[in-house]
């Protein structure tokens, strides 16, 4: 019985850098660890808020807002969910569910505007988003214009490169989710790679990890740059929004887009002849076929059909719908709405179909959505009771905060944003802890909140320094085209370029458009 020979691995093989195909890294023992203790450690902060075990709380028992009892359970809640957050210890959509059943049961928000968040426009625009999001990548136009790019770059590594951010910004307009991004690149750049001979392992060089890196950070980036680019950017609008600050489409995508593409064009330069300088010696093919298998890829596509044709308009349509909503007065949530709905349209009294796909290719992440559903209860119940204002002013004042310059109020809270990132997997866990915090500061001091609070929020997406900083890095770090110590000295240079980016343009450029935010 003849034992069926095994396939030599093929580098240009676009199928062989599949996720699925990339091997499972395990936690390390220290992560393990702190998995087996989070629920445990969760259950008793619950109880030690819930049940007074902590002795009377000043700032609680002072106000008069809401019944203390409400203050105790709404922190016990909060920690609780912070540490199950954090640690990972169930799946955070589980711990969503546990906060929503907690707010009701201890009776800090009735059962009907509890449930009523999952209704909430910016759970809409998600979904929306979403579908429409899936029109692009069931069609394959997504796949047709990322592939077309690329190979109009021809052989010159670092434009090649360029076109990889750039299709990143491109696609954080209408994809918010960083994975899925992620999983339509990153066979392109693998087999980018293998062409100029880094296959991973012991066969490294700079265009490897360059284009691994860049890509990361392009994908994270990006999605700072739209209002829609993740779900954490649409909390940190919907808190905003719960504070009496309305932030429009147009205002978040005049403000950072241009920073976004600033950081990225920084990150190309630093990357490609600072950090891991691209030799003429590696800016040359190693590997000849690269250019024609993508040619090949693009080629299975045929020529361009409608339904893509049809989902390009649509998303035209859109996006330039979400840039003007200032101007027109039609909410983003109300326009992603009708374009899901347009992508969806079957055929109608046989007349052809209007739509692209079908409910069931629509590739929504419920886990996701269920996890959202949950943060955004945990920012009603902080909005509720304070907790995290009444917190913020008492410890303002003990700091005689006041006298500080608001420079470096900003910078000091600035840094502790994106150096969170380097701790917490969970974009929205972060921004649900300390964007309040941020919203708080400039409401104690009089400071215009849009100035001070939106270009914050462009930290929200800087995860890309360590492999467990996102799924992105988790998944980009699988490529083994780079060290960890490699990846750390690369995003740490471009998250301290990125704060002192920050600083300047919220003080020199932002006023420029109309903001309010002059630090000094």
């Amino acid at each position: 019985m003849s034992q069926a020979k095994t396939q030599p691995f093929d580098p240009l093989d676009v199928s062989n850098y599949s996720l699925e195909k990339l091997p499972d890294i395990k936690g390390s023992v220290w992560m393990d660890r702190v998995k087996f203790i989070g629920l445990p450690l969760g259950i008793f902060l619950f109880l030690y808020f819930y049940l007074q075990w902590c002795g009377p709380i000043e700032v609680f028992e002072s106000q008069s807002k809401v019944p203390a009892e409400h203050c105790y359970a709404a922190l016990g809640i909060f920690a609780s969910s912070l540490i199950l957050w954090l640690t990972e210890a169930i799946p955070n959509y589980l711990t969503s569910f546990l906060i929503i059943v907690a707010t009701i049961m201890t009776g800090i928000m009735n059962m009907r505007p509890t449930f009523a968040i999952l209704g909430e426009p910016v759970m809409v625009l998600n979904i929306a988003s979403f579908i429409m999001a899936s029109a692009l990548m069931v069609t394959g136009l997504a796949k047709r214009i990322c592939l077309y790019l690329v190979l109009a770059m021809g052989k010159n590594v670092t434009y090649i490169l360029a076109c990889f951010i750039a299709i990143n910004i491109l696609l954080g307009a209408f994809v918010s989710a960083t994975s899925a991004k992620t999983a339509l690149l990153l066979p392109l750049f693998m087999v980018i790679s293998a062409m100029y001979g880094s296959t991973g392992s012991e066969s490294r060089n700079n265009v490897g990890k360059n284009m691994v890196l860049q890509n990361l950070l392009a994908n994270n980036v990006s999605a700072s740059a739209f209002i829609t680019g993740s779900a954490a950017n649409l909390l940190a609008a919907q808190l905003l929004e719960n504070a009496g600050y309305k932030v429009y489409y147009s205002d978040w995508l005049m403000a950072l887009l241009p920073l976004a593409i600033i950081q990225c064009a920084f990150s190309w330069y630093s990357g490609t002849r600072w950090i891991f300088p691209i030799r003429k010696e590696d800016a040359s093919p190693k590997l000849e076929g690269g250019h024609e298998r993508l040619q090949q890829e693009l080629s299975k596509l045929g020529p361009l059909t409608a339904k893509e044709l049809r989902a390009g308009i649509v998303f035209l349509c859109v996006l330039v719908l979400w840039a003007t909503d200032r101007y027109h007065g039609i909410r983003a949530e109300v326009v992603a709405l009708m374009g899901a709905i347009t992508v969806l349209m079957p055929s109608v009294c046989k007349l052809p179909a209007i739509g692209v796909i079908k409910w069931n290719d629509a590739d929504i992440p419920w886990h996701m959505l269920m996890f959202s559903w949950g943060a955004y209860v945990l920012g009603g119940l902080v909005d509720k009771t304070d907790i995290v204002g009444l917190w913020m002013h008492y410890s303002l004042d003990s700091w005689n905060a006041a006298s500080m310059p608001k420079v470096s109020v900003f910078a000091i809270l600035a840094a502790l944003f994106a150096l969170t990132t380097l701790i917490s997997e969970s974009k929205t866990a972060r921004t649900i802890v300390l964007f309040p915090i941020i919203i708080s500061v400039a409401k104690n001091y009089n400071w215009d909140v849009i100035g001070f609070c939106l270009p914050m929020a462009f930290l929200i997406n800087q995860v890309y320094v360590l492999y467990f900083n996102s799924k992105p890095a988790n998944i980009s770090y699988l490529t083994n085209q780079y060290s960890s110590w490699e990846s750390f000295k690369f995003g740490i240079i471009q998250m301290g370029a990125c704060l002192i980016m920050l600083i300047l343009w919220t003080q020199y450029v932002m006023p420029l458009m109309g903001f309010n935010s002059k630090l000094w």
